[in-house]
Formats: C-alpha cells, sequence, structure tokens
C-alpha cells in the first residue's frame, strides 16, 4: 500500500529537503505551502502534489489532510494552538514528525540560551530541563508546542526535532550570510568575540531530512536531538566561508564578549559551548548523518551568491533582518574599533 505523507511548509528550507527524502524512500507527497507551488520544484516523476496550505488555517489544513495521511511532517509549527490543530485531527493522521529547537534547553539552574552565565553541560542531552511555556517568546512557545504534542502521545505519536542552527539553501534567514557578504564585500578583517571559540551547533537540512526519514518509519512519541557530526567553532566556520569564496582576511580575536558591540559578534556566538548530543538518534532509529557543515558548505554559499546577485539582500533575506536586532555588518563601528585596536 502506498504511504502518503502531508509536508507543512514543503517550499521551504527543510521542507523542500525532506520532500526529496521521502520520495527517494517510496512515499506520495502532498506538499502544503502557502501558494500551493509544483512546477519546477519537483521533477515530473517524483510523487509529489502541491496543495495550497496556510499554517494558520483549520478547514485547509483539514482539507490538505483529507480522509487521511499516514505521516504529518509540520516544519512551521510554533505554539500550543499548531499543537491543538493537529491534534484535534489526529483520527487522520498515522505520525507525526515536527520540528522544534534546541533553544528550548535551559541550563540546570535554569537558564536559557542568551543568559548572564549559562552553562549547558557538553554534550546537551534530550533529558536536560527545557524552558517553561509561554508566549510570545520563541522558546517558550517551542516548549508549549513540545508538551502538548507529547501529552497527545497515545492519540497522535509524535517524533519532536529539536534542531541546531539550521544551515542549507533556500533559508530566509542564513547565519552564513555574516560571513559570506564580508567576503563580497571585501573587508580586510574577521574580527570575533570569545577568541572565535564559540560554539552554536549546526544541522544541515540534509540531515534533518534524514531524521525525519528514519522517524516515519518508526512511529513514535519521542524527543530527538537534530545536529550534525560535528560542532565547528566559528573561528572555522568563518576561515571556510571565506576559504570557499576564495577571500583573505585578517583574524582578529577578541578575549571575551565584544568590547564595542556588534563587534566581534556573530549569529554563532556565545560565551559557552552549545553542542547537542545525538546517541539517541543513533540508537533508536540507527540514524547516520548523510553529510557534515564543512562538506555541505559550499553549496550553501553558492547559492547565497547566486540568490543575492543584483538584489538587495534585505529583501531576500527578510526574517535574517526581522529576527537579528544586532545590526552584524556596522563596518563603520568595526572600523573605529580595528583603528583603536591596531
Amino acid at each position: 500500500m502506498d504511504r502518503t505523507a502531508l509536508v507543512i511548509g514543503a517550499t521551504g528550507q527543510v521542507g523542500r529537503a525532506t520532500v526529496r527524502a521521502l520520495v527517494q524512500d517510496g512515499w506520495q507527497v502532498r506538499a502544503g505551502s502557502r501558494g500551493g507551488r509544483g512546477g519546477p520544484l519537483w521533477p515530473i516523476d517524483w510523487h509529489v502534489y502541491p496543495v495550497a496550505l496556510d499554517r494558520e488555517d483549520d478547514e485547509q489544513l483539514s482539507a490538505a489532510i483529507g480522509d487521511g495521511v499516514d505521516l504529518v511532517v509540520d516544519t512551521v509549527a510554533y505554539g500550543t494552538r499548531h499543537a491543538q490543530q493537529l491534534i484535534d485531527l489526529a483520527d487522520r493522521i498515522g505520525s507525526a514528525v515536527v520540528l522544534s529547537s534546541a533553544a528550548v534547553y535551559v541550563d540546570d539552574e535554569g537558564r536559557g540560551f542568551g543568559a548572564d552565565g549559562v552553562a549547558f553541560p557538553v554534550p546537551i542531552a534530550e533529558t536536560q530541563p527545557t524552558t517553561s511555556p509561554g508566549v510570545g517568546d520563541y522558546a517558550a512557545e517551542k516548549a508549549g508546542l513540545e508538551r502538548e504534542l507529547l501529552a497527545a502521545g497515545a492519540l497522535l505519536p509524535t517524533t519532536l526535532l529539536r534542531a541546531g542552527a539550521i544551515h542549507g539553501p533556500h533559508t530566509v534567514h542564513p547565519r552564513e550570510w555574516h560571513f559570506v557578504k564580508r567576503a563580497l564585500d571585501r573587508r580586510p578583517a574577521r574580527v570575533l568575540a570569545y577568541s572565535g571559540e564559540s560554539r552554536f551547533h549546526p544541522v544541515s537540512t540534509a540531515n534533518l531530512a534524514e531524521l525525519v526519514r528514519l522517524a516515519a518509519a518508526e512511529p513514535g512519541a519521542r524527543v530527538l536531538n537534530a545536529a550534525d557530526p560535528e560542532a565547528p567553532t566559528v573561528r572555522e566556520i568563518g576561515a571556510a566561508i571565506h576559504s570557499v569564496l576564495d577571500h583573505d582576511a585578517d583574524e582578529v580575536l577578541i578575549d571575551g564578549p565584544s568590547p564595542a558591540p556588534p563587534v566581534g559578534e556573530t549569529p554563532w556566538s556565545v560565551p559557552t559551548p552549545v553542542v547537542l548530543d545525538m546517541g539517541v538518534a543513533e540508537r533508536q532509529l540507527g540514524y547516520r548523518p548523510v553529510t557534515g557543515y564543512l562538506e555541505s558548505l559550499p553549496r550553501t554559499v553558492s547559492w547565497l551568491v547566486d540568490t543575492t546577485r543584483d538584489r538587495d539582500w534585505r529583501s531576500v533575506f527578510t526574517d535574517l533582518v526581522h529576527n537579528y536586532r544586532t545590526n552584524y555588518f556596522d563596518y563603520a563601528a568595526e572600523d573605529a574599533w580595528l583603528a583603536r585596536h591596531r
């Protein structure tokens, strides 16, 4: 019997990789997106059926599921409302895989990402405490999503994927743009706080899609970390991106936090490491990564350069502008600090 999956957010960064992985594993896929886009996105011989789906519209979600699907993959779920939407349709869903975030974790003192003095264990296991559910805060909303779906595990078996720093083509908030733009602008220096030793564990969309594929074949109520096989330092990331673009820059390392924000700050800059333990996925699902950060980087960098060619990057990466309050491209502040430093 054919297996049918609905992918919510199918034309986004994670959704595209997920559709590909499921199709290659023999699934028929309903590709849900606001525009219901098909055409050149999916090869004609793939069993992919675009459907118009606004995640906030209960009727459209119900119509996309129709008489029932074996699997729902939700790449855009956020908060308790989205969890309840899925639970209300549980009688027509075999199982679900839902994207969460490593941002839900707190340290043993209850401090979350960005808090003063936060100190996570290395690596972070799924048993690490998480923040309290709430409204209006990203981590708290994701925590609420998790709690509702785990409580409904008998009704709707759901695998929650706590993703690290997602990377790959087709994103609207690429962290890698921090170094790509500097190369394109021929910036002479890579200035890095915390001596460039910050580690914020990345995860490729290809590795996320592999986790989805495996969880779809072995439904269950569980939480899994989602991360690449390595957690490179921001110093390694910057050097690798500039190497791909053949850009030479002096490395300037700051001992500790930025002395003049945003100088030296990056989307990966954290005072203590954030490294995820992938042991549970390996043991429960037989997970093995399909790529690593550095080996997947050239494709991402090439896509970023091509996508922004002759365009204002702020109109392309709208979420990057909205989500990152820090102006990472304040070159005037950077030049002034470098002049004093040197």
